[in-house]
């Protein structure tokens, strides 16, 4: 659905009457294209030297040399992003160092910019002051993104020890267009072993994947992407969306599987269909959920058993199913799509809050589990985005959702498609247990 507000506010009247009024300012969002550069110019690095500079410092340069961006001097106006390797700071002096490096560079930055900031998870940390300032990080990376505006984004990527040599997929997600929608967000990466790909542009090569209710909407924005990555994708859907379900197979060279996964058999069949025709699968997305709105005092029982059958029961048994014959295997990848009502709550959603906050208990407890066989489970959780579904909500409620972020706007299908490309990719293995929340910073929740 068309954004009037934004389109509005981009004009020369509406430009004027948004600053005099002290209204919300939509940017227009630098999203990739396939052949778009990582970042948008020339990249901020620091501290380089001094006693703050971190383990990270030469494979980030490493990474900044490899997409082709380099290193920014402090002259350079229009920078593509400030990057800030903060595990070098083990006391709480050390924190006046992220100030000394953010506040001359605060206006240096390109219209979507990008800033992220690299620290030591807390639990890795030496001491009880360590671990004192790199929790502080979180404040100062959730501040920038609603603070520096023009579509900049901010995250905090805690980097365990070990993991200095696998940052490359997260780095370059997060630098690009790919992560438009993002920001705000706590991301933890692991020490692992991960494989980069022969090609960045198409980082899921070789790679099956099962994405459920992708017949329309986020679904199909999701196998589109996946697909345009490198996957084979198997596009699953209820058999009463079978057309949509066969178009959107057909145009990502893909194939169609109808099927309830509600059914009490269906785990069975879906897992005998993927030995049948692939012999494995590599990549699940537990995409399809539905809603069935009412406050809890007017909600009958079956609304409230659909909805945790479809967004929470069915995925859980589909895992168990896969595992249990061994068709996700060492390097596979889950991603479970959760949502913003699971982290805040939303008024007449009890039973769909419950469900997605239960997706989110599920990656957070089988995460070390799945971990000890070589596969990574995630969540992602978006905001508003704008869907059909978003579209038939009344006009004031769907306003408020659309500016009720740092951003300003609705996030599209694709920013969560993106998401989920992220985390899939085999350059991504040490990443698992996060919860990525795909809603321009959204005001609401953690």
């Amino acid at each position: 659905m068309t954004d009037r507000y934004a389109k509005f506010a981009a004009s020369g009247a509406g430009r004027t009457v948004v600053k005099k009024l002290g209204l919300p300012n939509p940017p227009p969002l630098r999203r990739y294209q396939p052949g778009d550069p990582v970042a948008a110019g020339p990249v901020a690095l620091g501290p380089v030297a001094g006693d703050t500079a971190g383990r990270l410092v030469k494979p980030l340069q490493a990474i900044v040399e490899q997409i082709g961006a380099g290193l920014a001097s402090d002259q350079d106006r229009g920078l593509g992003a400030l990057v800030f390797d903060a595990t070098g700071i083990t006391d709480l002096a050390g924190l006046s160092e992220i100030y000394a490096f953010f506040h001359p560079r605060a206006r240096s930055l390109a219209t979507n910019g990008r800033v992220i900031v690299l620290g030591t998870p807390p639990a890795d940390c030496g001491s009880p002051e360590e671990a004192t300032a790199q929790r502080a990080l979180e404040g100062f990376t959730r501040s920038v993104g609603k603070e520096f505006g023009r579509g900049t984004t901010a995250q905090l990527v805690y980097a365990r020890p070990g993991s200095e040599n696998g940052l490359a997929s997260t780095m370059r997600f997060l630098l690009s267009g790919r992560s438009a929608y993002v920001s705000g967000q706590v991301i933890t990466v692991d020490d692992r072993p991960v494989s980069e790909p022969a090609d960045w542009a198409r980082p899921l090569d070789g790679r099956i994947a099962l994405v459920t209710g992708a017949a329309r909407g986020i679904g199909a924005a999701i196998a589109t992407v996946l697909a345009r990555d490198g996957a084979t994708v198997i596009c699953l859907d209820v058999p009463a969306s079978g057309d949509a379900l066969t178009t959107v197979a057909n145009r990502v060279g893909g194939s169609a599987y109808q099927l309830d996964l509600t059914g009490t058999d269906a785990p069975a069949k879906l897992a005998a269909h993927l030995r049948d025709r692939h012999g494995r699968v590599d990549v699940v997305v537990h995409n399809a959920g539905i809603t069935r709105d009412k406050t809890l005092a007017n909600m009958d029982h079956d609304r409230w058993e659909s909805v945790l059958n479809v967004n929470l029961r069915a995925p859980q048994r589909v895992t168990e199913a896969l595992i249990g014959t061994d068709l996700l295997g060492t390097g596979a990848s889950i991603v479970g799509v959760a949502s913003i009502a699971g982290i805040a709550g939303n008024r007449g959603q009890t039973n769909y809050a419950t469900s997605k906050a239960g997706v989110i208990g599920q990656i957070q407890s089988q995460a070390p589990v799945l971990a000890e066989r070589g596969i990574t489970i995630n969540a992602v959780a978006p905001g508003f985005i704008e869907t059909a579904m978003t579209a038939k909500m009344p006009m004031l409620l769907r306003e408020a959702g659309r500016r009720m972020n740092s951003l300003a706007q609705g996030g599209l299908p694709v920013d969560v498609a993106e998401t989920i490309a992220w985390l899939a990719a085999p350059a991504s293995a040490n990443v698992t247990g996060n919860v990525i929340r795909v809603c321009g910073q959204s005001l609401l929740g953690a």
